[in-house]
This record gives structure tokens, C-alpha cells and sequence, in this order.
């Protein structure tokens, strides 16, 4: 397999893993992300859709331009991952609204809507281990992972 095919590989597997995760802290662990734990799925998604897209297209240039998109979102959902993470170590202040907004419906559906909403602050982890929390673990995953799939795809045979 050669290092394009690998790195292609790669950033496939890694925002998938990290989704699968993800999903399943909130659906499984019932721990609900904040709005900043959104912003940092954003780009695993799109770099699923990107590594998928890059497998048809091969080695030729279009296919390394979409895998070459692919990692750089997954080096952004890193750094979306350090400032939330940052923000939860009270590093820097964070945003000031961190929950979803009501979808709509009637008065009577808003309001069930707004009670049955858990409130997830943004600075507050809800799970940590070994004092890194789930954003700080993204941000690691996401850059080793985007850093190791660019070495990947320079690798010589």
C-alpha cells in the first residue's frame, strides 16, 4: 500500500473513530455536547465525506487536492478542540451562549422544548481522564492523528 493510500486511509479511519466516539459518549454515556463539542464534529464530518470522495479519484491530482482537504479539516476540528479545551482550563474566556437554540413548533412545544433542554456549559467538562477532557482529546487525536497522516503520505516506500 503506498503512503497516499495510507494517508487516504487514515483520515478516514481517524474522524470516524473520533464520531463514533463522539456519538457514542452522547447517545451510550449520555454526556451532551455543548455547542463547541459541535463545532469540533463539523470537521471530522467533513473530512469522513472528503476521504470518501478521495477513493474513487485515486492518486491523480483531484484526488490528492480532496485528501489534502480532508486532513486540514481534521486539523481544524484539533484546533477548534485546543480553544474549547482552553476554555475549559479557564485558559481564556469562552462563548457566552452554549446551547441549541429551540427548533420551533408552537408556545406549548417551545417552552416543553426550552425545559426538556439540558443546560452544558462550555467550560465545564463533563468527563475528563487523567485531567485531559474529551475536547483536549480530540485536539491530540486530531493533530497527532492529521500530523501523522501527512508523514504517511510523504513516507517513501
Amino acid at each position: 500500500m503506498t503512503g497516499f493510500a495510507q494517508a487516504r486511509l487514515a483520515a478516514l479511519l481517524l474522524p470516524s473513530a473520533l464520531m463514533l466516539g463522539a456519538l457514542g459518549s452522547q447517545f451510550i454515556g449520555g454526556l451532551f455536547p455543548c455547542e463547541m463539542c459541535h463545532w469540533q464534529r463539523w470537521p471530522h464530518e467533513a473530512a469522513i465525506a472528503l476521504a470518501l470522495f478521495a477513493f474513487p479519484l485515486g492518486d491523480k491530482r483531484s484526488g490528492r487536492i480532496v485528501l489534502a482537504l480532508a486532513i486540514v479539516a481534521i486539523l481544524i476540528s484539533g484546533a477548534i478542540g485546543v480553544f474549547h479545551a482552553g476554555v475549559e482550563y479557564h485558559w481564556w474566556q469562552g462563548i457566552t451562549r452554549c446551547s441549541a437554540p429551540p427548533s420551533g413548533g408552537s408556545e406549548g412545544d417551545l417552552l416543553a422544548q426550552i425545559m426538556a433542554t439540558p443546560m452544558i456549559q462550555c467550560d465545564v467538562p463533563q468527563w475528563t481522564l487523567f485531567g485531559i477532557s474529551l475536547a483536549g482529546f480530540n485536539a491530540i487525536f486530531s493533530i497527532l492523528g492529521g500530523l501523522g497522516a501527512i508523514a504517511l503520505w510523504k513516507r517513501k516506500p
